[in-house]
């Protein structure tokens, strides 16, 4: 059986190298993406092998992958999840734990985000009946400042949830500060980020719970997939039953009596010896990933040091190409940060003779692919119009954003040549639009 799995593995590679042959760059008809997933022979190779081996649950790989990524980030605890969205969710249904007492958050606590982001990281606020505070960012990082989340907290502040723009880093020294000083959780929407440093640590280990995506676009990719990671072993727990039905038992599904007490629980108003197996303590879903996704996750993992110095290699490249080109503002990292970059991110000046829509439409034109900084300012979104929520200060960047802000790609993917057509792309479009 081992030998025809063997002869059907190589089959695969064999395979691989005859589907995925080097293509040729042809500047205008070859399409260059703003991001995507970077596979290769091993990665086939992990897929097809754990079909063969019939893992279509969470199981052997998942826990290897969760134990292998605590350690990359430097976290005690990881909960594979079925998208980082799921993630936030459930990051944040966590704090509203009963198990957290007089620290659990509760509907009408109030949460500070940003309003230049993504959907997901302020949908779960509402989805626990808690109200999204958004702040402005800064320009040229599309972070929050410091300064900014401080004038935001008030007497119903409950906790920070805040993403890692494209990659750059936002002060999360200086917020974890603030969230300690006034006794408040941070979570860190860490899903554009993954290998960034703040103030020489990786982001994600700043905050009491940390969020990751494995979508095709990030850093790693588990075609679908999210990950929970924390240094404590409570919110682990929580998140744990979360994700599994709400469940209280720890146990593996397709494990019985590890705990050794299985049946000696008297929990609620069950009656005693109930099945901890289905004993329920959290209002919870089943967000669990397959190890078919994990298997893929472990081979990607592998190749995590060399995808982030070719963003950070590839960015550089954009910044250089493009650095004093009329009319675009062009990003600059956090200070004191070393980004894992996600795209490259560029406003075109309101005062430029030209408009973003035209430079975008220009770019395309080429099969350059570009893409907007996500919703730009969330709080002019239908979806939210109506929705609770509280702004501090005037969203003038969110705006600003809304309107002039596309990024390009840096994935591993990219070549120089590919990214040298970009930028000389631009400067042609720039000079004959002045």
């Amino acid at each position: 059986m081992s030998d025809r799995k063997d002869l059907v593995l190589d089959g695969v590679r064999e395979f691989h190298r005859e589907a995925s042959p080097a293509q040729e760059f042809i500047p205008g008809t070859t399409e260059i993406w703003p991001s995507g997933a970077v596979l290769d022979e091993n990665d086939r190779v992990a897929l097809v092998e754990a079909a063969l081996e019939m893992r279509i649950a969470a199981g052997t790989s998942s826990r290897k992958f969760e134990s292998a990524f605590a350690r990359r980030l430097k976290r005690r605890k990881a909960h594979l999840t079925n998208s980082g969205s799921s993630a936030n969710l459930l990051a944040v249904s966590a704090l509203t734990s009963h198990t957290l007492e007089d620290r659990r958050l509760k509907p009408g606590d109030e949460v500070i985000t940003v309003a230049a982001g993504f959907p997901t990281t302020v949908n779960p606020i509402l989805q626990n009946g808690l109200v999204p505070v958004f702040v402005d960012v800064d320009l040229t990082t599309c972070n929050a400042t410091a300064d900014r989340v401080a004038a935001a907290i008030g007497p119903k502040t409950r906790a920070i949830i805040i993403a890692h723009a494209l990659g750059n880093p936002f002060p999360v020294t200086e917020i974890a500060q603030l969230a300690e000083q006034h006794d408040l959780f941070l979570i860190e929407d860490n899903c554009d980020a993954v290998g960034s440093l703040y103030d020489g640590k990786l982001t994600g280990t700043f905050g009491d719970l940390t969020t990751v995506s494995f979508y095709p676009a990030h850093h790693l990719t588990m075609g679908e997939g999210g990950c929970v990671l924390t240094g404590n072993l409570a919110l682990a727990r929580i998140v744990e039953s979360l994700r599994d039905w709400g469940r209280d038992c720890w146990c593996e599904p397709g494990e019985n009596d590890r705990c050794l007490k299985r049946f000696k629980y008297q929990m609620g108003t069950l009656p005693a010896g109930y099945d901890h197996k289905y004993i329920f303590s959290h209002v919870g879903y089943n967000l669990k990933a397959t190890d078919i996704q994990a298997a893929l996750g472990l081979t990607q993992l592998a190749k995590l040091d060399s995808f982030i110095e070719a963003r950070r290699r590839n960015w550089q490249r954009l910044r250089e190409g493009l650095d004093g080109v009329p009319g675009l503002l062009l990003p600059e990292p956090t200070p004191r940060s070393e980004p894992s970059w996600f795209g490259f991110v560029i406003t075109v000046d309101p005062e430029a003779p030209f408009r973003r829509a035209e430079l975008v439409d220009f770019l395309e034109e080429r099969k350059i692919g570009t893409r907007r900084l996500f919703a730009g300012n969330l709080t002019r979104h239908p979806a939210y119009t109506h929705q609770p929520h509280r702004i501090v200060g005037e969203l003038t960047n969110s705006d600003l954003i809304t309107e002039h802000t596309f990024w390009i790609g840096v994935y591993p993917a990219l070549t120089d040549e590919m990214l040298d057509y970009v930028t000389a792309s631009i400067k042609e479009f720039v000079a004959t639009h002045g």
